[in-house]
């Protein structure tokens, strides 16, 4: 008989404890690099060194809290392990240094901060950990934690994209950002792969938490997931996933419910996935993956395509999200919702100003035909007229923004409401500050456009975001809606109306603005100012 996984997990950790008991009374091997760096919990610095299965690791202290970065929570995927399930990571010796961010996961450019050069490196399977203060030498314990999964079109991307630090001194939890396979590293499928490795990875870094975070001062029973964009699309895949029961208690998707968290049936990936081999060379079924395996990162990089998504049909995600929402054959747990109310000026953008060709009253019918198609185009041009917008790119924009994530969130809450307790929101803020990816002195107003709410609950890329009083008074409120929901409550602020919970309130969604603008509002109008009728009618709903 087999014994209990939390007894193996005790009896390695005394044995780990032992052997650096051991290992710290001689001088550590001569090819020990930074990352081993030499040291022993003691003195001042006790709640700087915590103990995982895996080793020591020392963090450090900043104005906010504790932080411990770029610790493995698996192997490197190179070489074999490439296109396969993640494993747990290798044991070290000595204490980790656990001051800096690990490596970005392979990935192409693109215009946020970090990412002007092209990233080659596939060892990045790593967490950063962020707690609130210690007291002295005593550590914070039992919190409730949140682990979040970064955005980026499953393709750009890494934990370090925000710094929560501020985030989990106010609420008082424990924040864990994690990095994960991505593009074709992450999504490929193949004869005889699964292709949603970077739905395992997620996994793997959950099973993480689960086993560690009691080191941190986090409670493994409460833990929530949490992602913006890709990464609510991915809160949507994990929710959907039979894999991932019981390595979370609550979820939060934003701005994730676009393509209604659709991913790509297996049959579809294999072509998909045997006809970009092929490109690379590799056009033997049987032995692409193995073929693949040979290459270069930058190859594979140069190669891909965008528009990865999930694979489904397979043990990690059998059904399609919105199925499994629908059936009730989903995760049981409750789930914060919700988008933000000007997405698509940030894809408007990109689309044509970005490139100085700014779109045209007369490229207007066009740029709406080639989005959207025919019908559904000219049904859009009647809802979107340029005379209520004061650039065509503005109207395009809010068009898109609709049918991509303004619709799709509505839509999904009943879904999930078929499954547990779900509530809603909608980010208002048109007078947000640009978000740190955007070009700061673009002759064009963002609002609240796609990640613009990240201003309000961390620092993106690092940069703590200038606020207004009254958006300083917006995000103490996000953020005691966001806190309070990762410890187990429904969203709620002090003296503001709770987040509308959809059972109870269908249809209904707490508008979140600052005061000038109204404030935070309960509504039941977002489908008619999203013109969901259209959208939902061209989505097949």
């Amino acid at each position: 008989m087999p014994l209990p996984a939390p007894f193996l997990r005790r009896a390695r950790r005394t044995a780990l404890l032992l052997a650096v008991a051991v290992t710290a009374l001689a001088p550590l091997p001569a090819q020990a690099g930074p990352s081993a760096q030499a040291g022993a919990p003691g003195g001042r610095g006790d709640s700087l060194v915590v103990r995982t299965d895996n080793g020591l690791v020392r963090g450090e202290a900043t104005d906010e809290g504790r932080q411990f970065l770029g610790i493995p929570y698996a192997q490197a995927p190179t070489g074999d392990l490439r296109w396969r399930a993640p494993r747990p990571a290798a044991d070290w010796r000595g204490v980790r240094d656990a001051t800096r961010y690990g490596d970005y996961c392979a990935q192409n450019t693109y215009w946020a901060p970090g990412f002007e050069e092209q990233h080659t490196t596939e060892d990045c399977l790593d967490v950063n950990v962020y707690t609130p203060p210690a007291t002295g030498r005593r550590a914070p314990s039992g919190l409730p934690v949140m682990v979040w999964i970064h955005g980026g079109g499953n393709v750009g991307g890494a934990a370090r994209d925000i710094v929560p630090d501020a985030f989990a001194r106010r609420t008082g939890t424990v924040v864990v950002t994690l990095n994960y396979r991505l593009g074709a590293m992450g999504f490929l499928t193949l004869p005889g792969t699964t292709g949603n490795f970077a739905l395992l990875d997620q996994q793997q870094a959950l099973r993480w938490v689960r086993d560690n975070i009691d080191g941190f001062g986090g409670d493994p029973g409460r833990v929530t997931i949490a992602g913006e964009s890709a990464g609510g699309g991915a809160v949507c895949a994990q929710l959907a996933s039979p894999a991932a029961r019981g390595l979370y208690r609550a979820a939060v998707i934003m701005s994730g419910a676009f393509n209604d968290c659709a991913g790509t049936t297996r049959a579809e990936a294999e072509d998909q996935g045997l006809a970009f081999a092929a490109r690379l060379g590799c056009a033997d079924p049987a032995t692409a993956a193995d073929c693949l395996r040979a290459k270069p990162a930058k190859e594979i990089l140069d190669a891909q395509p965008r528009g990865w998504r999930y694979t489904v049909g397979g043990a990690e995600l059998p059904l399609q999200p919105a199925d499994a929402f629908a059936s009730g054959r989903a995760a049981r747990v409750p789930v914060m919702n919700g988008a933000n109310s000007h997405e698509g000026l940030v894809f408007a953008y990109d689309s044509f100003d970005r490139w100085g060709r700014p779109l045209t009253a007369e490229g207007y019918p066009r740029a709406l035909t080639a989005a959207f198609g025919e019908e559904t185009g000219a049904e859009a041009l009647d809802r979107y007229p340029l005379s209520a917008y004061e650039r065509p790119a503005y109207a395009y924009a809010a068009a898109l923004g609709d049918q991509l994530f303004a619709c799709p969130a509505l839509r999904l809450d009943p879904l999930l409401a078929e499954r547990g307790r779900v509530y809603a929101y909608e980010f208002a803020d048109r007078t947000s500050p640009l978000f740190a990816s955007l070009p700061q002195d673009a002759d064009f107003d963002f609002g609240a456009t796609h990640a613009a709410e990240l201003n309000y609950l961390f620092k993106p890329y690092g940069r703590s975001p200038e606020l207004t009083a009254e958006q300083r008074a917006l995000s103490d409120q996000m953020t005691a809606y966001w806190g309070s929901f990762v410890h187990g409550s429904a969203p709620r602020a002090p003296g503001q109306e709770p987040m509308p919970e959809q059972n109870a309130r269908p249809g209904q969604v707490l508008a979140l603005r600052t005061a000038p603008a109204g404030g935070n509002a309960t509504t039941t109008t977002l489908r008619d100012v999203h013109h969901c009728d259209l959208w939902d009618a061209a989505a097949g709903s």
